[in-house]
């Protein structure tokens, strides 16, 4: 049996999105990583109190749709956003199902 050599295969996602890390924090896509810079300038400057990312909720079938951020205002009040560069099928049903069985809206940036 000969060696076979472990090779590392460059991976493309099919909505040519790029995997990009800030702060240590892998994100699926730049749109994503930038969002994620922007609530933490707006953060800063105490427009809310903090944020969360990828936020699960558990759906029937055990299905986990994971929002990618939650915002906690100086109220107290939740708002949850999606990064979208694309918006799938799938994506809709889980949305829509997210909304329905939690409550919440979620929105779609």
């Amino acid at each position: 049996m000969a060696f076979k050599p472990k090779v590392k295969i460059k991976r493309f996602s099919k909505y040519k999105s790029k995997i990009t890390i800030v702060d240590g924090i892998r994100f699926h896509s730049k749109k994503e990583a930038n969002y994620y810079l922007e609530l933490k300038a707006r953060q800063q400057v105490g427009e809310f109190k903090y944020f969360l990312r990828q936020v699960p909720f558990h759906l029937p079938g055990d299905v986990i749709y994971r929002c990618d951020f939650a915002v906690v205002d100086n109220d107290d009040k939740i708002s949850y956003w999606e990064v979208k560069g694309f918006m799938t099928d799938v994506a809709k049903i889980k949305i829509s199902m997210t909304e329905e069985l939690y409550g919440v809206k979620i929105n779609i940036v």
